[in-house]
């Protein structure tokens, strides 16, 4: 497998995860001007594994470090595969709350909440993670909490820009800022469950047998197998609009899927990105800078979507100081490791 353990290079990773993490929903709102996200979903997993096979069976295979892909895959214990696959079924929840929330609320409220609190949370437990586990994590933990505390702060304005918002132009509030909180919790678990499938050798906090991107690849494979257990239920009792059918999804345009298939695809570009980086990070930095994706959703949302373009004046204020925040928490946890 490609490996590296060089901390710059590792974070430039983090960063390349960031933005296709916070990136990856514009193919979403691209698809929803004719397309319902249900619909969208099924492309979207499909790209998320065909890219994350594609990975494993390159950057996994090549290299003098560990195992290729698939020696990795004949020698795997059915407890490092379960870990895995449980955190693809707990993220492909989370992330169908998060598409939905979207949905209703936008991108700019969508990721800055449920992303938010993933972020937060996910540091925390990423952070026990590795403790649990025997190890000690590296750099200074006050600068990653401290970077965590200014996030908390990113959310709360966000959510005081959403208010104002909605005084402004009616929206419905309630049911996008839910969506949105219980995205983030259930989105918060998965990269610790993930990490405790990998060899301990390539990763603090692992403790199972698999190589990072065969852990990836497991991770989209469970995120993909559960679609077809969750996806229904979303169909059949959507958060906005009439019930949805299969045979909806057929009669959709080839560039309407193309569009789901490349989301998937960069979304899978990122988890790649971020498991190459995470020997050298550590799971709690790799994790915290990884899903800053707020910060990049929160530029398309306002800047390239408008979606706070009939909000009062002062929510500009609001959504600057949000962004400095969110700038000044990703800056204090990568020189917490440094």
């Amino acid at each position: 497998m490609v490996t590296i353990h060089s901390y710059p290079i590792a974070v430039l990773l983090c960063v390349l995860t960031m933005i296709c993490w916070g990136s990856w929903a514009n193919t979403q709102k691209l698809a929803a001007r004719s397309w319902r996200f249900e619909l969208f979903y099924w492309d979207f997993v499909t790209g998320l594994l065909l890219t994350s096979l594609l990975a494993a069976l390159t950057l996994g295979s090549l290299g003098k470090t560990g195992r290729p892909f698939l020696a990795d895959l004949a020698q795997a214990d059915l407890s490092s595969i379960g870990w895995a696959l449980l955190g693809g079924t707990v993220w492909n929840l989370g992330n169908l709350l998060l598409v939905a929330a979207i949905a209703v609320a936008g991108m700019a409220i969508g990721f800055p909440i449920g992303g938010g609190i993933a972020w937060v949370l996910g540091i925390v437990l990423n952070f026990v993670l590795v403790i649990l586990e025997g190890g000690v994590n590296p750099g200074n933990s006050a600068l990653l909490f401290a970077g965590a505390a200014v996030i908390v702060l990113a959310i709360v304005l966000s959510m005081r820009a959403y208010g104002q918002l909605v005084g402004a132009v009616k929206k419905p509030s309630a049911q996008g800022i839910l969506l949105s909180v219980f995205a983030g919790v259930l989105i918060a678990f998965f990269y610790g469950l993930v990490v405790k499938s990998v060899d301990h050798a390539f990763v603090s906090g692992g403790s199972g047998k698999l190589m990072p991107l065969t852990a990836s690849f497991f991770f989209t494979l469970g995120a993909f197998l559960t679609t077809f257990l969750f996806n229904p239920f979303f169909m059949r009792n959507p958060v906005e609009g009439s019930p949805v059918h299969i045979a909806d999804y057929w009669k959709g345009s080839p560039g309407t899927h193309v569009t789901g298939l490349l989301g998937g695809a960069i979304w899978s570009i990122g988890i790649t990105s971020s498991f190459i980086a995470v020997g050298a990070a550590g799971p709690a930095v790799s994790y915290a800078l990884s899903n800053a994706a707020p910060v990049v959703a929160i530029l398309w949302g306002v800047l390239v979507w408008k979606e706070f373009a009939a909000a009062p004046r002062g929510v500009n204020r609001l959504l600057g100081t949000m962004f400095v925040c969110y700038l000044l928490g990703l800056a204090l946890i990568t020189y917490s490791r440094l």
